[in-house]
């Protein structure tokens, strides 16, 4: 049996080509296999194309009817939210592992740091990229003591949102609002986007606002501190910007807040920025790299789990 597992990427934009390209250099258990878009005029196309990978500008149906497609295990959708729903309906006919870089949420959300060993599942969600960001900060937090409220500020470079992010933004703020309870264990949270067009492009900086109870707050940062440390294994440009700050809040000033139960609080603030690790897009594209390390983490994992248990795919010929 083969140490690698063939994947195939729909998707052939940045987000996609980043991945290709993060797959062929850096995967231990994954191999590429195909690359599908709806565009014959597409550059990620002819990249893949060149690079010695099956190409289709025939989207999802074209893969499918690829000869390669036999041999496939695992498939990236690197697409929008709205177009999600049919390729995953198409795809696990046929058995495929489906990881969703959209905020489509279908499967159930996955931050490497926090849950890939408790998930369990043929379709699973990358969040966002301010999901993939700033939910690991609100996970090391609420490991250590209750977190309230959380509320996350994610700013990326004007020209790292293509016309994908663009289309997502509503579906961002919702599912990065959803992950951030569901995943990093707030009670209550805000998600808000901003596309900042300075020029030179900026880096992607994430605000963390937090409300907890009184805790010790070396006990807060060194479980931040450990988290970080997590994330930066399959995301080395992760850091943070500056220390923990800490503000105390007294009974008045938080009640009108989702902590307004709490006689004396604490507002933690946590400053991140992530660098891309520039595989194809720039380095300050950090909200587009997160996405494709955190999706090329979870497919090697999954694909060493598969192949460990024997359990990678086999082809029937026809949907199962």
């Amino acid at each position: 049996m083969s140490d690698k597992l063939k994947v195939a990427i729909i998707g052939p934009g940045n987000i996609g080509t980043d991945l290709m390209m993060k797959v062929m250099q850096n995967a231990q258990h994954l191999e590429m296999g195909a690359m599908a878009g709806v565009d014959p005029r597409s550059e990620g196309l002819a990249r893949a194309a060149k690079a010695g990978v099956a190409i289709t500008a025939e989207g999802i149906d074209g893969l499918v009817a690829l000869p390669v497609f036999k041999d496939i295990d695992i498939v990236f959708d690197a697409t929008s939210a709205n177009a999600h729903p049919h390729h995953n309906a198409v795809l696990q006919q046929y058995g495929i592992q489906v990881i969703d870089l959209t905020p489509a949420a279908i499967g159930p959300y996955v931050v490497p740091a926090i849950n890939l060993d408790e998930v369990e599942a043929s379709n699973i969600n990358m969040v966002t990229c301010g999901g993939q960001a700033t939910i690991p900060i609100v996970a090391a937090v609420a490991q250590v003591t209750p977190v309230y409220y959380a509320e996350i500020v994610a700013s990326i470079a004007s020209l790292s949102a293509g016309p994908g992010t663009r289309a997502n933004i509503d579906e961002f703020t919702e599912t990065t609002r959803n992950a951030l309870e569901k995943v990093g264990g707030a009670k209550q949270a805000k998600a808000i986007i901003i596309l900042n067009p300075a020029e030179p492009p900026i880096m992607m900086r994430d605000t963390v606002y937090l409300l907890t109870a009184e805790t010790d707050r070396q006990t807060i940062t060194d479980s931040i501190a450990k988290m970080v440390a997590k994330v930066q294994q399959y995301v080395p440009g992760y850091r943070l910007k500056q220390q923990v700050q800490f503000d105390e809040m007294d009974a008045e000033q938080l009640a009108l807040t989702p902590a307004a139960q709490l006689q004396k609080g604490l507002r933690v603030t946590v400053l991140i920025e992530v660098e891309g690790a520039a595989h194809f897009l720039p380095s300050w594209a950090g909200n587009l790299d997160i996405m494709t390390s955190a999706a090329l983490a979870c497919a090697d994992h999954l694909a060493d789990r598969r192949l460990k248990a024997g359990t990678a795919r086999r082809f029937e010929g026809t949907p199962s």
